[in-house]
């Protein structure tokens, strides 16, 4: 057994008679791994946006639609 793991089960019994199962909260960790999540999305969000401003996307013209005025035009009455 390492040492870690003795130190948690000589820690388990003394936690267990302050431990309140009706009132369990995330505490400061769970609010610190969130608020990282929430930096990172607002980073990742800032950087799309910063990359979606600088794409030049121009459309191709239809080369069907293109062709079928010039045949129109090209029929003899």
């Amino acid at each position: 057994m390492s040492a870690t793991q003795a130190a948690l089960t000589q820690l388990l019994p003394l936690a267990g008679d302050t431990f309140d199962k009706n009132k369990v909260t995330p505490g400061l960790l769970g609010f610190l791994v969130f608020a990282a999540l929430a930096v990172g999305v607002w980073a990742l969000m800032k950087s799309m946006n910063r990359h979606m401003g600088r794409v030049n996307f121009e459309e191709a013209p239809d080369p069907a639609a293109s062709a079928a005025p010039a045949a129109e035009g090209t029929r003899a009455p």
